[in-house]
């Protein structure tokens, strides 16, 4: 996330609270670590600009990014 805001692409996890640990869920008495996998995707899923007025080279250069730093990390 922070290697795509330096490159002024806005990020944000878009569900940073699992189902199981939200408050309307409470009186099922979900703890942390009932659902591993759903916190760590809490965690780690982040959503990317999208939107009706974005344009093709906005869009491309998000793509660019994403691929460059995820070629990075192999």
């Amino acid at each position: 996330m922070a290697a795509l805001t330096e490159r002024g692409i806005a990020t944000l996890i878009h569900y940073p609270v699992p189902l199981h640990l939200q408050g309307a869920f409470a009186s099922l008495g979900g703890r942390p670590g009932d659902f591993p996998v759903a916190e760590q995707a809490a965690r780690e899923i982040v959503s990317l600009p999208l939107y009706p007025e974005m344009t093709d080279a906005q869009a491309l250069a998000v793509a660019d990014a994403v691929r460059e730093l995820a070629a990075r990390r192999t």
